[in-house]
């Protein structure tokens, strides 16, 4: 068992498998609670992950030293994001998902998360995409991952155990559609692995951390749809993870102090 994980962290995308086999374990486990919680409970559950959500965001978004930086990715990323509809490609795969997966939608009823699976599946399958891909772990740790350092599949263990214990409170409330977001793992933090082994490490600390801050942005506007504040369309808002560590690369290519005193 020992030598098995081993191999594991030797290999480029040891993390990311990690972490995804973390999720998917967790989903499963949630999903088994999630079958005895009425619905009560279950808007209890979402109401509480909105607010770890709100404060995760909160604290990713004082990462950076110039707001102006995150303003402008928010900005531009948005613009971005609403030209591509990402929003739209989002929640159709999760539909897609959910149609040939998940079990056929419900046509009764008020159509909320709560109670309808269609909704369920696809809240479940975007908001935790989200979540588990955003964050300076993400990045960070999937790109030294794929560079071969024990430190990147260090972190990316430390992140499988909190996405494992987010994954059985998602699941319990929004079912089979967080599974799913295993998919979303293996495709975002194996895409930074694969960069990570072929360009190294790249980023700078500044690029990281004004991404990390403008992550902890998106997050907040997250967590008002986890509490029902306003189903905003954050998937269109990603772009602005490109963005904010291209500003910082740009202003420092061209000699611009994006830190004055």
């Amino acid at each position: 068992m020992r030598h098995a994980f081993t191999r594991i962290a030797g290999s480029t995308m040891g993390g990311t498998l990690f972490n995804a086999v973390a999720v998917l374990v967790g989903s499963l486990l949630g999903m088994l609670v999630g079958d005895r919680l009425p619905q009560r409970a279950r808007e209890t559950v979402v109401f509480g992950l909105g607010l770890v959500t709100l404060m995760m965001g909160i604290g990713n978004a004082q990462a950076t030293r110039n707001i102006l930086i995150p303003l402008f990715s928010i900005a531009i990323g948005a613009l971005i994001g609403e030209a591509l509809r990402l929003d739209v490609r989002l929640e159709s795969l999760g539909g897609w998902l959910q149609k040939r997966f998940g079990g056929a939608a419900s046509s009764e009823g008020e159509n909320t998360p709560a109670n309808d699976p269609r909704t369920r599946f696809i809240t479940g399958f975007v908001t935790t995409s989200l979540i588990f891909c955003i964050g300076p772990l993400t990045v960070l740790g999937s790109m030294q991952d794929g560079m071969g350092l024990p430190a990147g599949f260090q972190q990316l263990v430390v992140k499988s155990i909190i996405d494992a214990f987010a994954s059985v409170a998602f699941a319990a409330t929004f079912g089979v559609g967080v599974a799913f977001t295993a998919l979303t793992v293996l495709i975002v933090q194996g895409g930074l692995a694969l960069i990570g082994s072929v360009a190294g490490q790249f980023m700078s600390d500044a690029m990281i951390a004004e991404m990390t801050a403008t992550g902890g942005m998106v997050l907040v506007g997250l967590s008002f749809i986890l509490l029902d504040i306003k189903r905003a369309r954050i998937a269109n808002f990603l772009p602005a993870l490109l963005i904010a560590p291209l500003i910082v690369a740009v202003g420092t290519a061209l000699g611009i102090n994006l830190y004055p005193l």
